[in-house]
């Protein structure tokens, strides 16, 4: 799997501010009205102003998963009307083909038709989503420090996480060979692995500003190169597609890190068990907190889908808000499973009016059909 840009001590803080939703209670079923219905199509123009879960749903349909075949991965955006994504060029280096999943669950075929040997940057054609309306490209303006932004990827393989922060720093700079970044965004939205080559879009416009690129070891920070930077290096691609790619193959890394006080390239191990099992249940929940309940179901376990229908578990996180993970621990006895515990805030709905209540919740995550999943859990209430 593409390891993109990541930092392990930064995984385990990405998701703790969570969800919407009671612990332990997590069936249901996804909604005949849903299924087989296609998610990537083009967004309809909206005026006014747009809210954060509009930008966030628009924007989501148009970020895909790229594979490539050795099994790296990262993640991509559609940038124009004529099926090309632009990604990072460390996500497909020494591929001439990859797989690309869309949101809507297809899985196409992509080729690579421009990668820069000096630029982090590249893009890839997939002809079946020529036509398909783009995102939207901010291509006049480069943003400044305090705006919010919003970072959609696919770390650890969680397809179209988002993760919310603010432009926290401009004008950095560093080299992680092959590549030199200049002028990049520093952001306070972690870019972990599977992020690299998502957009960073601007949270009032919904338009794309930064290609997410890198993550810091220590502490949420990430690195994402401003896409008004790169654009005509893409389009001259997309115009004109390479007729050979440059053999990048030896110089290429799984992981692009950059560390405080010294930048470099660096190799990292796969994460272990216990980190995939914290990372997905913060994901879940902040899944939840998104409202995107049909996404939260795909991460459940077989056996726990059935019992309770899709109305009734939205129901049963309709009176609650704010979610706040105050403790986590993660017990493993293989490299397959791992049991999570932890204490959770939750803001409920009684007599009228918001309580404070307390939880502590359990999962038992494992793999089933290759993936990640809660199996099962459980929870009770702390006086």
């Amino acid at each position: 799997m593409r390891k993109s840009v990541w930092i392990s001590a930064a995984l385990c803080t990405v998701m703790i501010c969570a969800a919407a939703g009671a612990a332990g209670v997590v069936h249901m079923e996804v909604p005949k009205q849903l299924q087989g219905k296609p998610l990537l199509a083009e967004v309809p123009e909206q005026s006014g102003p747009k809210s954060l879960k509009d930008v966030i749903y628009e924007t989501q349909k148009l970020v895909v998963t790229i594979e490539t075949p050795d099994g790296m991965q990262g993640s991509g955006f559609l940038y124009n009307d004529q099926g090309d994504l632009i990604t990072n060029a460390h996500v497909v280096t020494g591929a001439t083909d990859v797989t690309v999943k869309t949101a809507d669950a297809r899985v196409l075929q992509g080729k690579v038709i421009g990668i820069s040997e000096e630029t982090d940057v590249a893009v890839v054609r997939v002809q079946e989503l020529a036509g398909v309306q783009p995102l939207p490209v901010i291509r006049d303006r480069k943003a400044e420090v305090g705006d919010e932004v919003i970072a959609v990827g696919s770390p650890l393989g969680f397809q179209n996480t988002v993760t919310t922060g603010i432009i926290s720093g401009v004008g950095r700079s560093f080299v992680i060979d092959p590549y030199s970044y200049k002028d990049l965004y520093q952001i306070s939205a972690v870019i972990a692995k599977g992020n690299s080559g998502g957009p960073l879009v601007d949270k009032a416009t919904g338009g794309v500003i930064g290609i997410n690129s890198a993550g810091i070891e220590e502490g949420m920070i990430g690195f994402s190169i401003p896409v008004m930077d790169v654009l005509d290096l893409a389009e001259g691609w997309s115009k004109q597609p390479m007729a050979t790619l440059p053999d990048t193959a030896a110089s290429g890394q799984d992981d692009t890190n950059a560390s405080q006080g010294q930048t470099q390239g660096q190799g990292q191990q796969a994460a272990s068990i216990t980190e995939y099992s914290q990372y997905l249940v913060k994901h879940f929940y902040d899944s939840l907190n998104s409202a995107d309940y049909v996404y939260a179901y795909s991460l459940l376990g077989g056996n726990w889908k059935e019992g309770t229908s899709y109305e009734d578990f939205r129901q049963g996180y309709l009176s609650t808000r704010n979610v706040v993970i105050d403790d986590m621990y993660v017990t493993s006895d293989s490299k397959d499973s791992a049991t999570v515990t932890a204490v959770i805030s939750v803001d409920e709905r009684k007599d009228g009016e918001y309580k404070l209540s307390k939880y502590q919740v359990t999962y038992v995550v494992a793999y089933e059909n290759d993936q990640l999943k809660l199996i099962s859990g459980k929870g009770k209430a702390i006086e």
